[in-house]
């Protein structure tokens, strides 16, 4: 799909990969609705994006409110004149803690940010997607939703969730308009786990002194490439994440088992 004059929406887009989304789509000649709860995080990414900001919006909006979600497409066409994408990256890590150390409140937190905000997004701009000759829906999941690990089994559900409902959606849209894509990260250098009110980065798939962690820009610029390329299945971000799904397929124990192995490293 080609990038320059398209409108995309970008969640999460005030910090981490969805910052370097924006101002990578932005630098393309892209249009960008920046939409986050953090409102002085938007304001940093459009203070990046230096004199490409006129082609910039920015909605402070909890993609868990269904009715806010829901008006979001007509402030979008309003200021953009149209929307042919939507990056669904916005989503909540969870503190390394088994299922019974977790209040209900987290876990709804979790499904709320990680599943139901990208499926309120979905529902809200599907409609006018369908009108384009040519659209694109992105979906940000994480190794945890291929590779199950302990302590993260409600982070690791929300992603396997957001997997399957990807898949499901691209093959309801098969022969459409629209094409659908899952993301997944392996190791970034993100905030998502301060933001997400962990202390350490714990969320490794493979050890630090094996894997050098991607940069946020070099992930966002591996997420464009394959937009740009009509890539429509599971993109792999990083040797790490490529690695794994490798192993996975070859034996899933062994990559449980990997998982499990380095998750002990990083956290101790």
């Amino acid at each position: 799909m080609i990038i320059v004059d398209k409108v995309w929406v970008v969640t999460g887009g005030g910090s981490g990969i969805g910052r370097e989304l924006v101002l990578q789509l932005l630098a393309q000649g892209a249009s960008v609705a920046n939409v986050d709860t953090n409102a002085e995080g938007l304001k940093e990414t459009a203070r990046l994006a230096g004199e490409k900001k006129y082609n910039l919006s920015s909605h402070i909006l909890d993609i868990t409110d269904r009715e806010s979600v829901r008006t979001l497409p007509k402030e979008v066409i309003k200021r953009h004149g149209a929307v042919d994408g939507i990056i669904n990256n916005a989503r909540m890590d969870q503190a390394l803690k088994p299922v019974q150390e977790l209040e209900y409140e987290q876990i709804e937190e979790i499904m709320n940010i990680n599943f139901y905000g990208m499926v309120n997004m979905v529902r809200a701009f599907l409609p006018h997607l369908l009108l384009r000759t040519t659209s694109y829906i992105v979906n940000v999941s994480n190794m945890r939703g291929l590779i199950p690990c302990s302590g993260q089994a409600v982070f690791s559900a929300s992603m396997g969730a957001v997997k399957l409902f990807t898949e499901g959606l691209s093959a309801e849209l098969k022969g459409s308009p629209v094409k659908v894509a899952i993301i997944y990260p392996g190791a970034i250098h993100t905030n998502i786990m301060v933001n997400s009110g962990l202390e350490s980065p714990i969320d490794q798939t493979v050890s630090k002194k094996e894997v050098k962690a991607l940069s946020p820009e070099k992930a966002a610029n591996i997420i464009i490439k394959a937009i740009e390329r009509d890539k429509s299945q599971g993109i792999m971000v990083g040797k790490d994440a490529r690695s794994l799904d490798l192993l996975y397929r070859l034996s899933p124990q062994r990559a449980v088992n990997l998982v499990e192995k380095e998750k002990g490293k990083t956290s101790s």
